[in-house]
């Protein structure tokens, strides 16, 4: 696994903004970033692939999937992503931005949490069409001759880009849920106060009094959006954790186990069994047996 730390800074296409965009690979990239990408990386920075036609594979974390014309992929920062393989002759925009240009837009944007774990988003033909439109707008700003003028309009597209993707994610994965923003609000709060310190030995009932909600109420959203309990879930993201360091690294089980907060690491393999479904003997041979293939 390769880190992907300071990348945006050799490749954004603004001063002041902290962007990169892309239109069919005409922006050729160096060496080193080439070798970076074409590898399972770990992203430090929010990363969007738009694709015109054709069919792309990817891999995100563990999930491997396709997406085709008329769809898009995203991945977050801590994610390892992956392309499979890294093809430069589909028609596609690549976008990339960090948490610094949020800031520097007027609002914020819920899909990014990903409130449900998805890393796909399918746009209609109306949507396609803006976004298409959007893309290459930005596209053309990013790199006019007096694009470090042009700022403001540069971060008018980006807010409207994305809110094009708040509302397509939402159309697509919320359904018939009733999914108020109160309900929605706590339960990316839930997910930021768990991120924020993940190997922490987090108390469900303290959580539940940070966000002003009873254990019952916080239980009730967590399974709502999650299909789990709130210690389910907290359990679910460690050992995700844990198989990305296992495939990604030579950590040893008893460091891994400490290093995500666990003073037994024999308790740790329980709860990774229980978890997965397997023991981690059985995971590491799987990921052996995969890489002989």
């Amino acid at each position: 696994m390769r880190e992907t730390t300071g990348l945006l800074e050799k490749i954004r296409h603004h001063d002041k903004v902290p962007v990169a965009l892309n239109e069919n690979c005409a922006i050729p990239l160096p060496d080193d970033v080439m070798q970076v990408l074409r590898s399972p990386h770990r992203l430090s920075y929010y990363y969007f692939q738009y694709l015109e036609h054709g069919s792309a594979t990817f891999k995100t974390d563990l999930k491997e999937f396709t997406i085709k014309g008329g769809e898009l992929v995203f991945g977050l920062p801590n994610q390892i992503f992956t392309k499979l393989p890294y093809d430069k002759d589909l028609p596609q925009y690549a976008l990339s931005f960090d948490e610094s240009a949020l800031t520097m837009l007027p609002k914020t944007y819920p899909f990014l949490f990903n409130p449900f774990d998805v890393n796909t988003i399918c746009l209609n033909l109306a949507a396609q069409l803006r976004v298409k439109n959007l893309l290459s707008g930005l596209f053309q700003l990013l790199h006019a001759p007096e694009k470090q003028l042009k700022a403001d309009v540069i971060l008018a597209h980006l807010h409207t880009l994305l809110t094009e993707y708040n509302t397509a994610y939402f159309e697509q994965y919320q359904k018939n849920q009733v999914a108020t923003g109160f309900k929605l609000a706590k339960y990316i709060a839930f997910k930021l106060t768990v991120e924020r310190n993940l190997t922490a030995q987090h108390d469900v009932q303290r959580i539940a009094d940070e966000l002003a909600l009873t254990s019952n109420t916080l239980y009730s959203i967590i399974k709502q959006y999650a299909g789990v309990s709130p210690k389910e879930w907290i359990t679910n993201r460690l050992m995700l954790e844990a198989r990305r360091k296992l495939q990604y690294t030579n950590t040893s089980v008893k460091e891994l186990a400490y290093e995500l907060g666990f003073n037994d690491p024999g308790y740790f393999s329980r709860a990774f069994k229980k978890s997965t479904g397997k023991s981690i003997t059985r995971y590491l041979a799987e990921l052996q047996d995969m890489s002989l293939q």
